[in-house]
Order: structure tokens, then sequence, then C-alpha cells
């Protein structure tokens, strides 16, 4: 029923004007639409980012996004670095760390939080 409709993620955060500049300053996407001061829209290769304002920032203990990066992940990682971005380290069976990066089950994925606390992640596939 839904497998050819395009999905759209969620993102809560408090300060949507901070949130603001980490999304466009910091990772770079462009705003399409913004919903007066309650939610902006953000594109993402075909797909898009719902950022809104809400009581409940940051209270999510998962992945939220995901972009797949494909070889430009070493590049990624070290670019949003360079803008401040700090990488999380876990300790996952079977995955080793490379400087920020987790590698093992035949890919490598990196993940780091906004501002409000949503854990992001870049994977290589």
């Amino acid at each position: 029923m839904l497998a050819n409709s395009n999905a759209t993620a969620n993102l809560a955060v408090k300060d949507l004007a901070r949130a603001k500049a980490f999304y466009e300053d910091v990772l770079g996407l462009t705003e399409v639409h913004n919903e007066g001061g309650e939610l902006i829209v953000y594109k993402c290769g075909d797909t898009s980012i719902n950022v809104y304002r809400s009581q409940f920032a940051g209270t999510n203990k998962a992945t939220a996004v995901t972009w797949m990066v494909g070889d430009e992940i070493d590049n990624t990682v070290k670019a949003l670095k360079s803008k401040g971005v700090v990488f999380e380290h876990y300790d996952m069976p079977g995955l080793t760390m490379e400087g920020d990066i987790h590698v093992g089950h035949g890919m490598k994925v990196a993940w780091f939080k906004d501002p409000d606390g949503n854990i992001l992640n870049l994977v290589d596939r």
C-alpha cells in the first residue's frame, strides 16, 4: 500500500532558530518550506526532512535520520568535524573504530547528534 509513496523524517527541536543554523550552516541543507516558525522543511537528495518545534524534542534515544553518502563518508565526516560536529562512539559487537567511523559487517557508519540530541548518522551504502 505505501511501497511507492515517499516518506519524510520528522525531527522535533526546542529552538527552531538554533536548529535552522545547524541544519543549514553545518549540514548544508536547503530550506524549501517554512511554516511560520513552527516547521521547516529541508531538501535532502530526493527526499526531505521536517524539523519542527516540540516540547518532546530530544526524547528519542534511537537513530532518527540516516544519510546514504557512499564513498564520501570519510570526507563527509571530516567536513562535519571541521564545523564542530562531535561524533558519537558506541561499543557495538562486530564494529571497530577508525577515527570517528564504525567499521564492520561490510559497512562504515558514523553517528552524531543535532543540538537537541536527535541522533543522526551517515552510512557508506
